[in-house]
Protein backbone atom coordinates (compact mmCIF):
# COMPACT_ATOMS: atom_id res chain seq x y z
CA UNK A 1 0.00 0.00 0.00
CA UNK A 2 3.15 2.39 0.11
CA UNK A 3 5.51 3.60 -2.81
CA UNK A 4 8.91 5.64 -2.87
CA UNK A 5 9.19 7.94 -5.95
CA UNK A 6 12.46 7.79 -7.22
CA UNK A 7 13.63 10.82 -7.90
CA UNK A 8 11.62 12.76 -5.06
CA UNK A 9 12.17 10.00 -2.35
CA UNK A 10 8.64 11.06 -1.55
CA UNK A 11 7.12 8.18 0.16
CA UNK A 12 3.02 7.68 -0.82
CA UNK A 13 0.74 5.59 1.66
CA UNK A 14 -2.27 4.37 -0.29
CA UNK A 15 -5.80 3.80 1.35
CA UNK A 16 -4.69 5.43 4.76
CA UNK A 17 -6.09 3.53 7.62
CA UNK A 18 -5.88 4.58 11.34
CA UNK A 19 -3.54 1.97 11.92
CA UNK A 20 -0.55 3.52 9.99
CA UNK A 21 -0.28 5.96 12.17
CA UNK A 22 3.54 6.59 13.80
CA UNK A 23 6.62 7.67 13.38
CA UNK A 24 8.48 7.47 9.45
CA UNK A 25 12.15 7.54 9.53
CA UNK A 26 14.02 8.21 6.33
CA UNK A 27 17.95 7.72 6.00
CA UNK A 28 20.34 9.32 3.62
CA UNK A 29 23.72 8.18 4.93
CA UNK A 30 24.36 9.43 8.30
CA UNK A 31 21.18 12.08 8.21
CA UNK A 32 17.94 10.73 9.06
CA UNK A 33 14.62 12.71 9.33
CA UNK A 34 11.91 11.76 11.55
CA UNK A 35 7.79 12.48 10.73
CA UNK A 36 5.21 12.06 13.06
CA UNK A 37 2.19 11.02 11.35
CA UNK A 38 -1.05 11.35 12.76
CA UNK A 39 -4.16 10.16 11.16
CA UNK A 40 -7.70 10.84 11.69
CA UNK A 41 -10.68 9.09 10.39
CA UNK A 42 -14.64 9.88 10.32
CA UNK A 43 -17.48 7.48 10.38
CA UNK A 44 -20.84 8.50 9.19
CA UNK A 45 -23.55 6.45 10.27
CA UNK A 46 -26.04 4.43 7.27
CA UNK A 47 -22.46 5.59 4.74
CA UNK A 48 -24.42 8.79 4.87
CA UNK A 49 -27.93 8.02 3.35
CA UNK A 50 -30.44 8.92 5.64
CA UNK A 51 -34.14 9.47 5.33
CA UNK A 52 -36.15 12.93 6.60
CA UNK A 53 -35.51 13.51 10.51
CA UNK A 54 -33.23 10.30 10.84
CA UNK A 55 -30.63 11.48 13.44
CA UNK A 56 -27.07 10.83 12.26
CA UNK A 57 -24.16 9.75 14.10
CA UNK A 58 -20.63 10.77 13.71
CA UNK A 59 -17.91 8.68 15.13
CA UNK A 60 -14.42 10.26 14.95
CA UNK A 61 -11.07 8.03 15.45
CA UNK A 62 -7.61 9.66 16.09
CA UNK A 63 -3.95 7.24 16.48
CA UNK A 64 -0.73 8.84 16.94
CA UNK A 65 2.47 7.67 18.35
CA UNK A 66 2.55 10.96 20.84
CA UNK A 67 0.31 11.70 23.26
CA UNK A 68 -3.39 11.98 21.86
CA UNK A 69 -4.41 15.50 22.27
CA UNK A 70 -7.62 16.78 23.15
CA UNK A 71 -10.00 17.96 19.96
CA UNK A 72 -11.92 20.52 19.49
CA UNK A 73 -14.83 19.53 16.98
CA UNK A 74 -16.82 22.23 14.76
CA UNK A 75 -19.68 20.54 12.38
CA UNK A 76 -20.62 22.87 9.13
CA UNK A 77 -23.81 22.16 6.98
CA UNK A 78 -23.87 22.24 3.23
CA UNK A 79 -25.15 25.68 4.01
CA UNK A 80 -21.75 26.68 5.80
CA UNK A 81 -23.75 27.14 8.58
CA UNK A 82 -22.36 25.70 12.11
CA UNK A 83 -24.08 22.70 13.65
CA UNK A 84 -24.42 22.12 16.83
CA UNK A 85 -24.20 18.01 18.30
CA UNK A 86 -26.91 17.25 20.19
CA UNK A 87 -24.79 14.75 22.05
CA UNK A 88 -20.53 14.52 22.56
CA UNK A 89 -18.76 11.55 23.69
CA UNK A 90 -15.24 11.35 24.49
CA UNK A 91 -14.26 8.85 27.21
CA UNK A 92 -11.29 8.74 25.35
CA UNK A 93 -9.40 10.97 23.37
CA UNK A 94 -8.99 8.35 20.60
CA UNK A 95 -12.57 8.02 19.67
CA UNK A 96 -15.39 10.69 19.75
CA UNK A 97 -19.24 10.25 19.12
CA UNK A 98 -21.36 12.73 17.85
CA UNK A 99 -25.21 12.83 17.39
CA UNK A 100 -26.62 15.58 15.90
CA UNK A 101 -30.53 16.85 15.20
CA UNK A 102 -33.18 15.29 12.92
CA UNK A 103 -32.13 15.84 9.74
CA UNK A 104 -34.17 17.62 6.42
CA UNK A 105 -34.16 17.29 3.13
CA UNK A 106 -32.61 20.49 2.68
CA UNK A 107 -29.40 19.31 4.85
CA UNK A 108 -28.61 17.21 1.88
CA UNK A 109 -24.95 18.30 0.44
CA UNK A 110 -21.59 18.32 1.37
CA UNK A 111 -20.75 19.50 4.92
CA UNK A 112 -17.30 19.96 6.71
CA UNK A 113 -15.85 18.47 10.11
CA UNK A 114 -13.17 20.50 11.41
CA UNK A 115 -10.71 19.40 13.54
CA UNK A 116 -8.43 21.72 16.15
CA UNK A 117 -6.14 21.04 18.58
CA UNK A 118 -3.50 23.53 20.13
CA UNK A 119 -0.77 21.71 21.30
CA UNK A 120 0.24 20.45 18.73
CA UNK A 121 -1.29 22.75 16.30
CA UNK A 122 -3.84 20.91 14.38
CA UNK A 123 -6.28 22.12 11.43
CA UNK A 124 -7.62 19.68 9.78
CA UNK A 125 -10.62 19.53 7.68
CA UNK A 126 -12.73 16.79 6.82
CA UNK A 127 -15.25 16.69 4.32
CA UNK A 128 -17.97 13.83 3.68
CA UNK A 129 -21.19 14.17 2.25
CA UNK A 130 -25.00 13.92 3.37
CA UNK A 131 -28.04 12.70 1.67
CA UNK A 132 -31.63 12.98 2.92
CA UNK A 133 -34.22 11.27 0.84
CA UNK A 134 -37.33 12.67 1.82
CA UNK A 135 -40.08 15.17 0.52
CA UNK A 136 -39.26 18.81 -0.72
CA UNK A 137 -43.08 19.39 1.22
CA UNK A 138 -43.58 20.06 5.08
CA UNK A 139 -44.02 17.09 7.10
CA UNK A 140 -47.67 18.50 8.11
CA UNK A 141 -49.85 20.68 5.88
CA UNK A 142 -53.34 21.68 5.71
CA UNK A 143 -55.74 22.41 2.95
CA UNK A 144 -59.07 23.50 3.00
CA UNK A 145 -61.76 22.71 0.08
CA UNK A 146 -65.74 23.39 -0.28
CA UNK A 147 -68.43 21.01 -1.17
CA UNK A 148 -68.05 19.97 -5.19
CA UNK A 149 -64.57 21.61 -5.94
CA UNK A 150 -61.70 20.43 -7.76
CA UNK A 151 -58.65 19.49 -5.09
CA UNK A 152 -54.89 18.28 -6.56
CA UNK A 153 -52.75 17.01 -3.46
CA UNK A 154 -49.30 16.90 -4.40
CA UNK A 155 -45.71 15.65 -3.11
CA UNK A 156 -42.25 16.46 -4.23
CA UNK A 157 -39.42 13.79 -4.15
CA UNK A 158 -36.34 15.31 -3.93
CA UNK A 159 -34.13 11.74 -5.53
CA UNK A 160 -32.88 13.97 -8.57
CA UNK A 161 -31.94 16.46 -6.48
CA UNK A 162 -29.90 14.73 -4.76
CA UNK A 163 -28.92 12.12 -7.23
CA UNK A 164 -29.40 9.37 -4.83
CA UNK A 165 -28.38 6.01 -6.62
CA UNK A 166 -30.24 3.53 -4.86
CA UNK A 167 -34.32 2.39 -5.37
CA UNK A 168 -37.23 3.09 -3.09
CA UNK A 169 -40.86 2.51 -2.97
CA UNK A 170 -43.30 3.96 -1.27
CA UNK A 171 -47.51 4.73 -1.33
CA UNK A 172 -50.27 7.10 -0.27
CA UNK A 173 -52.34 6.06 2.24
CA UNK A 174 -56.08 7.49 3.20
CA UNK A 175 -57.06 7.90 6.85
CA UNK A 176 -60.66 9.21 8.12
CA UNK A 177 -61.52 11.06 10.95
CA UNK A 178 -62.37 8.34 13.88
CA UNK A 179 -61.61 5.49 11.41
CA UNK A 180 -59.40 2.30 11.98
CA UNK A 181 -59.12 1.36 8.61
CA UNK A 182 -56.14 3.47 6.43
CA UNK A 183 -56.70 2.20 2.59
CA UNK A 184 -54.17 2.46 0.03
CA UNK A 185 -55.07 4.71 -2.62
CA UNK A 186 -51.94 4.44 -5.19
CA UNK A 187 -48.17 2.89 -4.52
CA UNK A 188 -45.12 3.88 -6.57
CA UNK A 189 -41.29 2.79 -6.96
CA UNK A 190 -38.53 4.89 -7.68
CA UNK A 191 -35.01 2.36 -9.54
CA UNK A 192 -31.52 3.20 -8.82
CA UNK A 193 -31.81 4.74 -12.33
CA UNK A 194 -33.96 7.63 -11.16
CA UNK A 195 -37.01 5.81 -13.41
CA UNK A 196 -40.64 6.31 -11.59
CA UNK A 197 -43.67 4.05 -11.62
CA UNK A 198 -47.44 4.31 -10.35
CA UNK A 199 -49.98 1.76 -10.03
CA UNK A 200 -53.49 2.92 -8.31
CA UNK A 201 -55.12 0.55 -6.27
CA UNK A 202 -59.20 -0.01 -5.33
CA UNK A 203 -59.78 2.87 -3.06
CA UNK A 204 -63.56 4.25 -1.38
CA UNK A 205 -63.80 6.72 -3.91
CA UNK A 206 -62.96 7.88 -7.31
CA UNK A 207 -59.71 10.10 -8.23
CA UNK A 208 -57.05 10.50 -10.77
CA UNK A 209 -52.97 10.35 -10.94
CA UNK A 210 -52.16 13.51 -12.97
CA UNK A 211 -50.58 13.19 -16.00
CA UNK A 212 -48.87 16.46 -16.81
CA UNK A 213 -47.36 17.16 -13.30
CA UNK A 214 -43.70 17.55 -12.47
CA UNK A 215 -40.99 15.25 -12.48
CA UNK A 216 -40.21 12.95 -9.16
CA UNK A 217 -44.23 14.10 -8.24
CA UNK A 218 -46.87 12.33 -6.16
CA UNK A 219 -49.62 13.85 -7.02
CA UNK A 220 -53.32 12.59 -7.67
CA UNK A 221 -56.62 15.16 -8.05
CA UNK A 222 -60.21 14.87 -6.83
CA UNK A 223 -62.46 16.15 -9.44
CA UNK A 224 -65.74 16.57 -7.03
CA UNK A 225 -64.74 16.73 -3.19
CA UNK A 226 -67.45 15.16 -0.85
CA UNK A 227 -67.80 16.02 2.52
CA UNK A 228 -66.58 12.45 3.48
CA UNK A 229 -63.30 12.84 1.28
CA UNK A 230 -61.88 15.14 4.63
CA UNK A 231 -58.57 13.23 6.29
CA UNK A 232 -55.42 12.27 6.32
CA UNK A 233 -53.61 12.12 3.11
CA UNK A 234 -50.23 10.51 3.96
CA UNK A 235 -47.44 9.80 1.52
CA UNK A 236 -45.04 7.13 2.86
CA UNK A 237 -41.52 6.66 1.31
CA UNK A 238 -39.60 3.49 2.47
CA UNK A 239 -35.93 2.77 1.66
CA UNK A 240 -34.07 -0.30 3.73
CA UNK A 241 -37.28 -1.07 5.83
CA UNK A 242 -37.28 2.59 7.09
CA UNK A 243 -39.69 5.06 6.50
CA UNK A 244 -40.75 8.63 6.64
CA UNK A 245 -43.99 10.49 5.41
CA UNK A 246 -45.38 13.39 4.54
CA UNK A 247 -49.11 14.12 5.32
CA UNK A 248 -51.77 16.42 3.97
CA UNK A 249 -55.15 17.21 5.86
CA UNK A 250 -58.10 17.89 4.19
CA UNK A 251 -60.71 19.87 5.76
CA UNK A 252 -64.08 20.36 3.83
CA UNK A 253 -66.37 22.84 4.46
CA UNK A 254 -69.93 22.66 3.39
CA UNK A 255 -73.15 24.63 3.47
CA UNK A 256 -76.95 23.51 4.42
CA UNK A 257 -80.30 25.27 4.76
CA UNK A 258 -83.37 24.78 7.20
CA UNK A 259 -86.13 24.43 5.36
CA UNK A 260 -84.66 24.23 1.82
CA UNK A 261 -86.15 26.56 -0.52
CA UNK A 262 -87.53 29.79 -0.93
CA UNK A 263 -87.94 32.20 1.90
CA UNK A 264 -91.81 32.20 2.58
CA UNK A 265 -93.01 36.00 3.92
CA UNK A 266 -92.79 36.03 7.31
CA UNK A 267 -91.17 33.07 8.15
CA UNK A 268 -87.28 32.36 9.04
CA UNK A 269 -84.28 29.83 7.64
CA UNK A 270 -81.25 28.77 9.32
CA UNK A 271 -77.77 28.49 7.41
CA UNK A 272 -75.75 26.10 8.72
CA UNK A 273 -71.99 26.24 7.72
CA UNK A 274 -70.09 23.17 8.66
CA UNK A 275 -66.49 21.87 8.15
CA UNK A 276 -65.47 18.16 8.35
CA UNK A 277 -63.24 18.07 11.43
CA UNK A 278 -62.07 20.53 14.64
CA UNK A 279 -60.18 23.64 13.61
CA UNK A 280 -56.54 25.28 14.81
CA UNK A 281 -56.77 28.14 17.20
CA UNK A 282 -55.97 30.63 14.37
CA UNK A 283 -59.05 29.52 12.22
CA UNK A 284 -62.69 30.32 12.24
CA UNK A 285 -65.79 30.11 10.87
CA UNK A 286 -67.39 33.39 9.69
CA UNK A 287 -71.09 34.45 8.39
CA UNK A 288 -71.58 37.84 6.60
CA UNK A 289 -74.43 39.53 5.02
CA UNK A 290 -73.41 40.87 1.33
CA UNK A 291 -74.28 44.77 1.82
CA UNK A 292 -75.23 43.97 5.28
CA UNK A 293 -74.37 45.58 8.74
CA UNK A 294 -72.34 45.02 11.38
CA UNK A 295 -75.53 43.09 13.60
CA UNK A 296 -75.21 40.74 10.34
CA UNK A 297 -71.57 38.95 11.23
CA UNK A 298 -71.30 36.38 12.94
CA UNK A 299 -67.93 33.98 14.26
CA UNK A 300 -67.40 30.99 15.63
CA UNK A 301 -65.92 30.09 18.74
CA UNK A 302 -62.84 27.84 19.33
CA UNK A 303 -63.20 24.35 18.48
CA UNK A 304 -66.62 25.42 17.20
CA UNK A 305 -67.05 23.29 13.57
CA UNK A 306 -70.62 24.23 13.30
CA UNK A 307 -72.27 27.81 12.48
CA UNK A 308 -75.65 28.59 12.47
CA UNK A 309 -77.09 31.61 11.54
CA UNK A 310 -81.10 32.49 11.50
CA UNK A 311 -82.32 34.65 8.33
CA UNK A 312 -85.92 36.03 8.17
CA UNK A 313 -85.06 38.20 5.05
CA UNK A 314 -83.92 37.62 1.30
CA UNK A 315 -80.54 38.00 0.29
CA UNK A 316 -77.03 36.74 -0.10
CA UNK A 317 -74.77 35.43 2.65
CA UNK A 318 -71.37 34.17 3.00
CA UNK A 319 -69.66 31.68 4.66
CA UNK A 320 -66.30 32.50 5.48
CA UNK A 321 -63.22 30.25 6.78
CA UNK A 322 -60.47 32.35 8.33
CA UNK A 323 -57.00 31.61 9.03
CA UNK A 324 -55.15 34.39 11.00
CA UNK A 325 -57.61 36.46 9.76
CA UNK A 326 -57.16 36.01 6.24
CA UNK A 327 -59.74 34.43 3.83
CA UNK A 328 -59.18 30.68 3.21
CA UNK A 329 -62.48 29.35 1.11
CA UNK A 330 -65.81 30.61 1.02
CA UNK A 331 -68.90 29.59 0.22
CA UNK A 332 -71.79 31.91 -1.44
CA UNK A 333 -75.80 31.07 -0.39
CA UNK A 334 -78.55 33.10 -2.05
CA UNK A 335 -81.43 33.13 0.01
CA UNK A 336 -84.59 34.17 -2.15
CA UNK A 337 -88.00 35.22 -0.98
CA UNK A 338 -90.66 33.25 -2.42
CA UNK A 339 -93.35 34.59 -4.67
CA UNK A 340 -96.29 36.25 -3.17
CA UNK A 341 -98.63 33.34 -4.83
CA UNK A 342 -96.76 30.76 -2.93
CA UNK A 343 -96.88 32.67 0.45
CA UNK A 344 -100.71 32.72 -0.34
CA UNK A 345 -101.34 29.41 -1.32
CA UNK A 346 -98.95 28.42 1.97
CA UNK A 347 -101.50 29.78 4.41
CA UNK A 348 -104.31 29.15 2.21
CA UNK A 349 -103.28 25.27 2.29
CA UNK A 350 -102.86 25.62 6.26
CA UNK A 351 -106.35 27.49 6.61
CA UNK A 352 -107.80 24.40 4.36
CA UNK A 353 -106.00 21.98 6.45
CA UNK A 354 -107.29 23.67 10.04
CA UNK A 355 -110.76 23.65 8.60
CA UNK A 356 -110.77 20.28 7.32
CA UNK A 357 -108.91 18.95 11.05
CA UNK A 358 -111.55 21.11 12.42
CA UNK A 359 -114.65 19.50 10.01
CA UNK A 360 -112.61 15.76 11.32
CA UNK A 361 -112.89 16.54 14.57
CA UNK A 362 -116.43 17.53 14.47
CA UNK A 363 -117.18 14.54 12.28
CA UNK A 364 -115.25 11.82 15.30
CA UNK A 365 -117.57 13.76 17.79
CA UNK A 366 -120.54 13.15 16.25
CA UNK A 367 -119.96 9.95 15.20
CA UNK A 368 -119.25 9.46 18.68
CA UNK A 369 -121.94 10.58 20.47
CA UNK A 370 -124.09 8.98 17.44
CA UNK A 371 -122.37 5.66 18.54
CA UNK A 372 -123.30 5.83 22.51
CA UNK A 373 -126.33 6.49 21.72
CA UNK A 374 -126.61 3.13 19.72
CA UNK A 375 -125.18 1.57 22.59
CA UNK A 376 -127.50 2.85 24.89
CA UNK A 377 -130.36 1.93 22.86
CA UNK A 378 -129.22 -2.05 22.61
CA UNK A 379 -128.83 -2.07 25.75
CA UNK A 380 -131.75 -1.33 26.78
CA UNK A 381 -133.43 -3.64 24.43
CA UNK A 382 -131.15 -6.67 25.91
CA UNK A 383 -132.54 -5.76 29.34
CA UNK A 384 -135.93 -5.99 27.57
CA UNK A 385 -135.33 -9.37 26.64
CA UNK A 386 -133.99 -10.36 29.80
CA UNK A 387 -137.46 -9.50 31.56
CA UNK A 388 -139.20 -11.62 29.21
CA UNK A 389 -137.60 -14.20 29.81
CA UNK A 390 -137.78 -14.35 33.15
CA UNK A 391 -141.62 -13.39 33.38
CA UNK A 392 -141.14 -10.21 35.31
CA UNK A 393 -143.02 -8.46 32.70
CA UNK A 394 -146.94 -7.44 32.68
CA UNK A 395 -149.06 -9.47 31.02
CA UNK A 396 -152.69 -9.41 30.18
CA UNK A 397 -155.35 -11.91 31.69
CA UNK A 398 -157.17 -13.76 29.58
Amino acid sequence: RSEINPSSKHLKVLDLRISDAGIYTCECGSHAVSISLHVFKLMISSDGNFLSNEIPELTLMQNSPQNLPDLNITLFNSNNSIVRPTHLENETRQKYILKLKQLEAMDSGTWMCHIHSDLPLINQNISFDVKVLGFQNPDFRRMYATVDSTVTLSWHLNFQEIKWKEGFTGQLNWKQQESATVPELLNFSVTARGEQYETKKSSPFWFKISESKPKSTIEVKLPKVHFNHSGEYQCQLVYNTRYTQSKIELVVMKVLANPVGPLLRGAKMTLVCQVSSPLPPNTHLCWERVNGTLTDIKVSKQNEVKLEVNVSAAGLWNCHLMEDNKRKISINYPVEEAPVWISYAVIGASIGGSVLVFGFACLCIISGISWQRRRQRAKRMAQARQYLLENKTCQCQQ
